[in-house]
């Protein structure tokens, strides 16, 4: 009986909720849109990588995908080393983004702002770049290994070089996400347990330690789940000896024309990456300890000791020596004539850029610049209607929404080969598979954003502009949108960068029609014209940065023109 109350009464709201969205059918439109374009190019596809999985060859319903999986050792040991791989990264990237995080907010280190923007360069750069790197440098004609140390059969292959690549690559994402954790936690309780007697390692383990363990955890989930969807740096580094899933999947399918194994595969990696993503946004995120009582600038950076902050920064320049090695030898590679054995300078590798390869270069700007705003946009509406309208489906829609963060590249790419490679919607090889792909796996950042800065904005604002006559689109457009810019940017700037450097669910979707310099890149490496490869890395990493200095220039002269003042994003 409570039973059938509560379904009744469930039904009764939804009703409810619809006939107060009635008076307003834009904004029916909008949502009915929304949900069905998430349908359609998220859980569709998600859902047509699963049924294939459960077919044969033949296409006839069966389990031999699987059962051919689980009997090959191989494939079973690619299982184990991408959980490996997954947890080794999240473990060794987590400590080393908290190295940074804790250096640059609890101690009087030098040089901040170098370290930081050190940092956080492996984000705006293609995720295989230290790959190439490690190649570069300990491969068989490395600088170091062949050059300097004289050692011809190094073996860079493989656990070790994969994972090194790995750390360097995510570690930024845990240091942004700790960094924020930190200068939340008011230093003036760790000033107050000192001047209580606490020692200072006892007061670290106490207090501030316990207060960033659910950032900690949050961000070894999120490293997790970045290095199970990681396609680049495995395919360049883990070799034969060391297989992962990622590779694996699209091995069998583009080497083997196994595609319901190559499926299942995918059905597999998405597993763990998805059970990650929901114990990180429903049990680790709801686990935070707000103890902000104002900006933590107030600090006597007691809890660290003189010697131990020479140590901390000791340790933080190491880190940053490597990064730097790596991209100043990408870009010493891009203008040598042979990396390894002629190191003359020349312009050659650009000239090949510019002359064969600038096709690749030329369809990466268009796709990149035509999914941007739309993903910026869209991701701008989804936060605004999950946080300020209640509406049947809203939670499915933030959920689906967010989903794409979980999916590995991998899984999307040959989803999306398999959803739109038949009638009604027959996309493969077009410019839309490629824009509409990238425009829905990178909208969550640009969501999560919107959704922080609206639960800081009191929504009397927007409740007094409809009560004055606007409509839901003005008041989003006039009051909602403006306070919304930071977001906004952020979404613009994830979006694009992403859609420059993006391998693992591209290289399924490219076509002799459109290529992307990411694929290129990798076509580079795998022929051995590292120079080629490097020169594309140094114009894709210069493109980038123009274009968030663009990004930035445009929205604070747009909106500084429309509302009268000079927003801060």
């Amino acid at each position: 009986m409570r039973e059938h109350r509560s379904i009744t009464g469930g039904m009764k709201q939804s009703v409810l909720a619809w006939r107060r969205l009635a008076g307003d059918p834009v904004l029916i439109v909008v949502i009915l849109a929304i949900l069905a374009s998430l349908i359609i190019f998220i859980l569709f596809p998600l859902a047509r990588v699963l049924l294939t999985s459960l077919h044969d060859k033949a296409g006839n319903w069966s389990v031999e995908p699987y059962a051919g999986i689980f009997s090959s050792w191989f494939l079973r040991r690619a299982f184990f080393n991408s959980i490996l791989m997954g947890f080794c990264t999240a473990v060794l990237g987590s400590l080393v983004g908290f190295l940074f995080a804790f250096t640059l907010t609890r101690t009087a280190a030098p040089f901040k702002k170098v370290l930081h923007l050190i940092a956080i360069v492996p984000i705006v750069s293609p995720p295989f770049i230290g790959a190439m790197a490690i190649i570069m440098l300990f491969g068989r004609n490395g600088l170091i290994s062949s050059q300097l140390l004289g050692l011809r059969n190094i073996q860079i292959y493989g656990f070790r070089g994969l994972l090194f690549a790995q750390v360097i690559t995510f570690f930024p994402v845990a240091y942004i996400t700790l960094k924020g954790v930190l200068e939340s936690i008011s230093p003036t309780l760790e000033d107050a347990a000192m001047d209580l007697g606490g020692s200072r390692w006892k007061v670290f383990s106490r207090v501030t330690l316990p207060l960033t363990v659910p950032g900690i955890a949050s961000a070894m989930l999120v490293l997790f789940i970045e290095t199970l969807a990681d396609f680049g740096n495995p395919l360049i580094l883990a070799g034969s000896q060391f297989p992962v899933l990622s590779v694996q999947a699209y091995l069998q399918i583009t080497g083997m024309y196994n595609l319901p194994r190559g499926a299942a595969l995918a059905v597999i990696l998405l597993v763990p990456a998805v059970s990650a993503f929901i114990l990180q946004k429903y049990w680790v995120s709801r686990k935070q300890y707000v103890t902000i009582t104002g900006k933590p600038t107030t600090s006597t950076t007691k809890l660290v000791s003189p010697t131990m902050q020479w140590i901390l920064f000791a340790l933080c320049i190491l880190v940053s020596a490597a990064i730097v090695m790596i991209y100043a030898t990408i870009l010493w590679g891009a203008f040598a004539r042979v990396w390894g054995s002629d190191n003359t300078f020349t312009m050659d590798h650009f000239r090949y850029v510019f002359g064969v390869g600038f096709g690749a270069v030329k369809d990466t700007l268009i796709i990149a610049g035509t999914s941007t705003p739309v993903a910026g946009v869209l991701g701008m509406v989804i936060a605004f209607l999950v946080i300020r309208r209640r509406f049947p489906g809203r939670r499915f829609m933030e959920f689906s929404s967010m989903l794409s963060f979980a999916v590995p590249g991998t899984v999307i790419g040959i989803g999306y080969i398999l959803a739109f490679n038949q009638r009604p919607l027959i996309l493969t090889g077009t410019f839309a598979i490629l824009t509409l792909n990238f425009i829905f796996r990178y909208i969550p950042v640009g969501i999560q954003s919107g959704i922080a800065i609206l639960r800081q904005v009191d929504p009397a604002i927007e409740e007094a502009a409809v009560d004055l006559g606007a409509d839901s689109r003005a008041s989003f457009r006039r009051i909602t949108l403006p306070l919304m810019v930071p977001a906004f940017f952020s979404g613009l700037v994830f979006s694009f960068v992403r859609a420059m450097t993006a391998v693992s669910a591209a290289i399924f979707l490219v076509s002799a029609r459109w290529n992307l310099m990411t694929v290129q890149i990798m076509a580079q490496v795998e022929s051995g014209r590292l120079g080629a490869a490097a020169a594309f890395s140094v114009i894709l990493v210069g493109i980038i940065l123009i274009a968030m200095a663009m990004i930035r220039f445009i929205l604070v002269t747009w909106f500084s023109r429309y509302h009268g003042k000079l927003l801060q994003v």
